[in-house]
């Protein structure tokens, strides 16, 4: 049998020592922590191509696919099983907002060093990835 399974973007928009973080609201999944903006591929599009979408879709903001550089990748397993793609983007065009209100209560400019307790734990182990130079992890396996 072949693996069949959720594939994610997950986007890292940073600010000097600063990283861009959204509060899940109302999804079903980790509501009430924070995450970065961050969506499943709808398929038939690249993981350039989808990060582009959900920037769009989530903050408000533009940015063209090769202005995205890899940043690290997960196999993971929670209740699922998964792979995550994260990717640090380096420009964009708008100042982000909060633009899926019934998903997102607030966006946050937080300090790489002093992430908030209620970080989903996979995305702050990914951000500390990201800053040590490890580019995969296998997480929530048992």
């Amino acid at each position: 049998m072949r693996a069949k399974f959720p594939v994610t973007i997950h986007l890292f928009f940073f600010r000097g020592n600063q990283i861009l973080l959204l509060r899940r609201f109302q999804t079903g999944y980790m509501d009430g922590y924070y995450s970065v903006p961050a969506g499943h591929l709808d398929g038939e599009e690249t993981v350039r191509i989808a990060g582009v979408r959900e920037a769009r879709e989530e903050i408000g903001v533009q940015i063209d696919p090769m202005d995205m550089v890899f940043a690290g990748v997960f196999h993971r397993c929670e209740d699922d099983e998964r792979v995550d793609f994260f990717m640090q983007v380096q420009n964009w065009i708008g100042e982000p907002f909060n633009a899926e209100a019934e998903k997102c209560d607030q966006l946050l400019w937080t300090d790489l060093n002093a992430l908030p307790e209620n970080t989903i734990p996979y995305i702050r182990q990914a951000i500390g990835n990201f800053q040590t130079g490890i580019p995969f992890e296998e997480f929530g396996w048992k």
